[in-house]
């Protein structure tokens, strides 16, 4: 097996370079967005989940959402003009953004040195002060500013496309 390209303390020095503040904390592992409800209680923020998806042209796009946000799939791969999405395996999740299955965050873009990814951020999440995802291991959740993960991904060469998930499930 390999080794992670990128560890969490590698991350939270590009935050750290950046400027960005940030909260870590330490949990036991969880894999599901229902195993850390227990989490979610004891820190401040809007939790967030990933889903990391392709199209049949294998184009992949890494959504970050609210954990509680609908995602209309059909919907989000017709408003990006994608064709229906799937879910990337996890050999391919390890390929692209050196993380396994329960550990996916929009930090994990970092490790993407193809930058042929896109992102797209929950337009919900800009309503809190602070977002909380993992910092590429499912032990750990980093929270801040969900500007300062624009900035952040900006930085690496992305332009998060900002989507209202729930005005998206309503058409």
């Amino acid at each position: 097996m390999l080794d992670m390209p990128t560890t969490p303390e590698e991350i939270v020095t590009q935050l750290e370079n950046l400027g960005i503040s940030y909260e870590l904390h330490h949990h036991e592992a969880v894999f599901t967005v229902e195993e850390s409800t227990h989490i979610h209680e004891k820190i401040d923020g809007g939790h967030c989940r990933n889903l990391f998806l392709k199209d049949k042209k294998g184009r992949m796009v890494l959504v970050t959402a609210l954990d509680k946000t609908e995602i209309e799939l059909k919907a989000l791969a017709a408003h990006l003009e994608h064709g229906r999405f799937s879910f990337g395996s996890a050999e391919r999740l390890w390929e692209n953004l050196g993380v396994k299955p329960g550990s996916v965050t929009p930090l994990a873009l970092y490790n993407n040195a193809k930058r042929d990814i896109t992102a797209v951020l929950d337009a919900r999440m800009f309503d809190h002060q602070q977002i909380c995802v993992h910092p590429l291991i499912n032990t750990q959740t980093i929270c801040f500013c969900p500007k300062e993960l624009v900035r952040f991904l900006e930085n690496l060469g992305y332009n998060p496309i900002i989507v209202d998930m729930d005005a998206l499930n309503a058409s």
